[in-house]
């Protein structure tokens, strides 16, 4: 008797994501690939983003230093120029359109070096939202990756419960809990790549923010003569 009761009972350590994988079909084992392929684009991308930043951040902070210390002095602000950072890029493309249009009257001076100001600053954004799409797009799309896994695994545990002519509890439970770990991986996948997202989106923000305001200033200093802290 207990021999027969022991037969009919499933071994739970026969079901989970080991037997799941081993069962698997080709369309199953294609979307586990994608899913892990979207994982290992997501970490690596959000860790390369966080690590330039934190370099770019650095050099940002000392390239503002050595503004605010020039005072009214652009060629000590030209001196203290470093290209491999955004505010240093924007004061490069500010002061060359400064010396295109000295000659221009004082409205139309305004008007070109704002313009200038404003095409920088959108190359910058473009630039620090390099990848974020790659991001968007698999927070979005991971989860409905994973669900099309669980529908397809259903089917075919359905279809082969159908076939064996068992349709008891036991023999439908799990197959369709083991379909349900493609949700869980999706799931698993997208969670990081909104969270990651969303995080560069707000630290990108707020360097746009503070470009911006440290590009009106030099402005005001090319067309006064004088820095922002100087005329307050």
């Amino acid at each position: 008797m207990d021999l027969s009761q022991t037969a009919q009972t499933p071994d739970p350590q026969a079901l989970g994501l080991m037997h799941f994988l081993a069962q698997t079909d080709a369309v199953g084992g294609t979307l586990l690939a994608v899913l892990l392929l979207m994982s290992v684009i997501t970490w690596a991308l959000f860790i390369n983003k966080i690590i330039a930043q934190w370099r770019t951040s650095g050099r940002s902070r000392r390239f503002l230093s050595a503004f605010t210390r020039a005072g009214d002095n652009l060629n000590d602000v030209a001196a203290a120029l470093d290209t491999a950072e955004p505010f240093s890029r924007v004061t490069q493309r500010t002061l060359d359109a400064a010396q295109l249009v000295a000659t221009q009257s004082p409205a139309m001076r305004d008007e070109l070096l704002a313009r200038s100001i404003r095409r920088a600053i959108a190359e910058e954004s473009h630039r620090s939202e390099s990848g974020l799409t790659v991001l968007a797009s698999i927070g979005s799309t991971a989860p409905f990756i994973g669900l099309f896994g669980t529908v397809w695994g259903v089917y075919h545990a359905l279809v082969s419960i159908g076939l064996s002519g068992q349709g008891t509890l036991d023999k439908v439970a799990g197959p369709v809990g083991e379909a349900l770990i493609m949700t869980a991986l999706g799931l698993a996948v997208a969670i990081p790549a909104v969270l990651g997202y969303n995080y560069l989106v707000r630290r990108n923000r707020t360097q746009l923010a503070t470009l911006d305001s440290h590009a009106h200033d030099l402005q005001l200093m090319i067309l006064t003569g004088r820095s922002l802290r100087a005329a307050a």
